[in-house]
């Protein structure tokens, strides 16, 4: 089921020909990259969907590379990278109405999980050199422009504007 790599401090497991759509896995696959491995296993574990239980397998498998061939401890690792890629489509037909036929594609895909321990913490020594956070005060907001006084705006919008007279339908009843 699962393949077995390494790329300095990542270990990878990786199921293929899985008979699922890439598309519906890597809905779950983004729920657990990023997390603790006990974090996504409770993710996986609470997701209702059926690639949830596969993903769950590779990452299982993925952790046992890890403490069986290099020796991390499982429940310190990371879920570094976690991603579907299509594999190959099997094709059927199925019969239809007036001699015609529908194809019908069985997609499958291949997972791979990525675990890694998680990255060094920051040194001691630029905790020393960094100085105590200061507050800033926000910046004042921009003052609005005075608004036009309504007594101006109010004559000067009907002085503006004449008056209407009679439209031509009026001149024509007359």
């Amino acid at each position: 089921m699962a393949v077995a790599f390494e790329s300095g401090n990542q270990v990878r497991a990786q199921a293929k020909w899985v008979r699922m759509p890439a598309r519906k896995a890597r809905v779950v696959t983004d729920h657990i990259r990023g997390r603790s491995v006990p974090e996504a296993r409770t993710v996986l574990a609470f997701t209702p969907r059926v690639a949830a239980r596969e993903i769950e397998k590779v990452l299982q498998s993925a952790v046992a590379n890890a403490e069986a061939n290099h020796g991390f401890a499982g429940d310190e690792l990371v879920v570094s990278a976690a991603y579907v890629d299509e594999g190959p489509t099997i094709k059927r037909w199925r019969a239809r109405a007036r001699g015609r036929v529908a194809r019908i594609r069985k997609r499958t895909c291949h997972i791979t999980v990525m675990v890694a321990p998680p990255a060094a913490p920051i040194g001691r020594a630029r905790s020393q050199r960094a100085e105590p956070a200061t507050e800033e005060a926000p910046k004042p907001k921009r003052a609005r422009a005075p608004r036009k006084s309504a007594a101006k705006s109010g004559a000067a919008a009907t002085a503006a504007k004449p008056k209407r007279t009679t439209t031509k339908k009026k001149e024509a009843a007359k």
